[in-house]
């Protein structure tokens, strides 16, 4: 019986000692520490540093207040708008068949193979005064570069492929049999998106929208092309940042900076509480 109980044990998952598993895991942890979470410490010290009062004056500074204010509406446009990109874009690549299937995945990565600098510099070289769009443009009052479209446009670009990497391979996995049945059933196909494709999608769709929002809070490199510095007007809260740091207001500069780390954090935090809430529903869905 014994034999018989040995042979059915299921092998170890690795064999290393004891000693190997305590100094891999030491490894990680100390990685982690150093590069994550002791800036993320430092950060906040620097801005308390002052004190309390001198932190929440830097907050509430005219153009911190402006620079907040400009982040949170460029964000509140680019999530949205690559949510129903990633959908759409997800959509058609996972359940149809079409010429020119690889190309949209080629154009869908495009963003993370150009630098953001590069990609601000070319809605520069569209859009500006002496651009190729430029003239036409001023000519009817329209301001797209050094103004609030332009900024929303370079985070739209940058946050591009966020929703809808994390959806394409999932809903190939997937496969359509379940769409097919509900429309055979004789749902009609917003119906079946709803109540079929969306609920099979919804856990890699909030991870999706969290990191764009992440992403569009936090992008430097092509907003700080397209958005001139004008203060109180077009500087979002990292180039805020940078101006204070640079102009040596260090302790202005480290509290608007753990505000921007607060939101992140506060991101995390509500995508930690809704699987912990509905992990359960994920996991019985996810075995069916």
């Amino acid at each position: 019986m014994s034999d018989i109980a040995l042979a059915a044990a299921p092998p170890a998952a690795t064999t290393e000692s004891p000693l190997v598993r305590i100094l891999l895991t030491a490894v990680a942890v100390g990685f982690l520490g150093l590069f994550l979470l002791l800036p993320l410490v430092a950060v906040f010290f620097e801005a308390l540093r002052g004190g309390v009062a001198a932190y929440f004056s830097a907050l509430v500074d005219p153009d911190a207040l402006a620079a907040i204010r400009l982040t949170l509406l460029v964000a509140a446009i680019a999530v949205p708008a690559n949510l129903m990109f990633g959908v759409a874009a997800a959509w058609a690549i996972a359940k149809f068949a079409f010429r020119g299937k690889s190309l949209l995945i080629t154009l869908i990565d495009l963003p993370f193979s150009i630098s953001p600098v590069i990609t601000g510099l070319a809605f520069v070289l569209l859009f500006g005064g002496q651009g190729l769009l430029g003239p036409w443009l001023q000519a009817h009052g329209i301001e797209i570069v050094f103004a609030v479209p332009g900024i929303v446009l370079a985070t739209v670009f940058v946050t591009l492929p966020f929703v809808a990497r994390e959806l394409v391979p999932l809903m190939q996995d997937q496969g359509s049999q379940d769409e097919e049945a509900a429309l055979s059933l004789g749902a009609s196909g917003f119906r079946t998106f709803l109540f079929v494709t969306l609920p099979n999608i919804k856990w890699a769709l909030l991870y999706g929208v969290l990191l764009c929002n992440a992403r569009a809070m936090g992008e430097f490199g092509a907003v700080s092309v397209v958005s001139g510095h004008i203060r109180g007007l077009t500087n979002t809260m990292p180039l805020h940042v940078e101006i204070l740091y640079n102009e040596y207001s260090f302790a202005a500069a480290f509290a608007v900076a753990s505000l921007l780390a607060l939101l992140a954090l506060l991101t995390l935090a509500v995508k930690t509480l809704l699987e912990l809430r509905y992990g359960g529903q994920l996991a019985g869905r996810s075995r069916h």
